[in-house]
């Protein structure tokens, strides 16, 4: 069991499987990419809105009819959409260029144990992150002021997928960055499988 143990450890410590440093470089463009498109997109719609009213959640801002949505949440006690109330996305810039440095170095002097590692780290960042965006929708929606205009149940706006609240129907779905980013994780999980292959195949190869 040492023995499998020690093998495992030098071949996690060797180098990295043929083209898998340039696919790295390569994949670092739709990571980047992510900053440019909106992560999410949240559609509301109403007889009174035919055409809907949008928001769209950037990796630094929220940008769309922002204002109307404000003045909508104050009749029904919601918190104003503002930086301050969206203070979470400050650490979303630094986790995403953590992520593209954290690539170029396994790229520039990694092993394949680093490369396993970035897919850990980038599935921590992708659990808390839609942890935090659930929490942080539940509580606009269950901190209702009980002096507001209309009174309504504590609702959570969808996370994805449609929901109605009340004379709404709200959409909540991915949207471009979310999608380069996608890519990006696609092509570390494609990385990590092709580099245990091809591990398990100089295993098979070689003498025990």
């Amino acid at each position: 069991m040492s023995t499998l143990r020690e093998r495992l450890d030098r071949s996690l410590g060797g180098g990295l499987a043929r083209g898998t440093r340039r696919a790295l470089l390569a994949l670092v463009v739709p990571l980047a990419l992510g900053f440019s498109a909106p992560l999410w997109h949240m559609h509301m719609k109403a007889p009174q809105y035919p055409e809907g009213l949008d928001l769209e959640i950037y990796a630094y801002t929220v940008s769309g009819d922002v204002a109307e949505v404000n003045t909508l949440n104050h009749y029904i006690g919601m918190a104003k959409i503002d930086r301050a109330a969206l203070s979470d996305l400050d650490w979303i810039p630094f986790a995403l260029g953590a992520l593209a440095l954290l690539a170029l170095r396994v790229s520039a002097v990694g092993d394949l144990r680093s490369l396993i590692d970035l897919l850990v780290l980038f599935g921590y960042f992708s659990v808390f992150s839609m942890t935090r965006f659930f929490y942080k929708l539940y509580v606009f929606g269950h901190n209702l002021n009980p002096k507001a205009p209309f009174k309504m149940d504590p609702f959570t706006p969808p996370v994805l997928g449609t929901k109605q609240i009340a004379n709404f129907t709200a959409s909540s779905y991915p949207g471009g960055g979310t999608f380069w980013i996608g890519i990006f994780a696609l092509g570390i999980v494609a990385l990590v499988v092709w580099n245990l292959h091809v591990l398990r195949r100089a295993w098979s190869a070689s003498p025990r």
